[in-house]
């Protein structure tokens, strides 16, 4: 089964990615941008939700560190803003797709499966 590292330092969105992953993925949960940088070339993810505002270290910042260790590896952004400008940095950072909250479950496990070539 495929891993997901969830990096996403809300509770309740996190559970809502733990209701959507269950029952198609394993997963595990960085609280913020720097744990997720650390736990990612640690735990080897299959690819990485990545929540863009978060404490410590933002999810672009975590997005270049980690692609930086893992190229291949990817990652699909997570934020509230759904400008153009966001997807644009999300992009620039190295994340591979995004996706604005809340969080279609059905557009959310299509990219999935599209970026794990399931």
């Amino acid at each position: 089964m495929k891993r997901i590292l969830v990096a996403e330092d809300n509770d309740s969105n996190y559970m809502l990615m733990t209701y959507i992953l269950r029952n198609h993925y394993e997963f595990f949960r960085a609280k913020n941008g720097q744990e997720a940088v650390d736990i990612a070339p640690v735990e080897k993810p299959d690819l990485i939700l990545m929540d863009i505002k978060m404490p410590i270290k933002n999810g672009l910042q975590a997005t270049a560190e980690i692609k930086a260790l893992m190229p291949d590896i990817p990652i699909v952004a997570l934020t509230a803003n759904a400008f153009d400008s966001d997807r644009q940095a999300a992009i620039e950072a190295g994340c591979s797709d995004f996706l604005s909250k809340p969080i279609n479950a059905a557009r959310c496990l299509e990219t999935l499966k599209e970026l794990l070539g399931e």
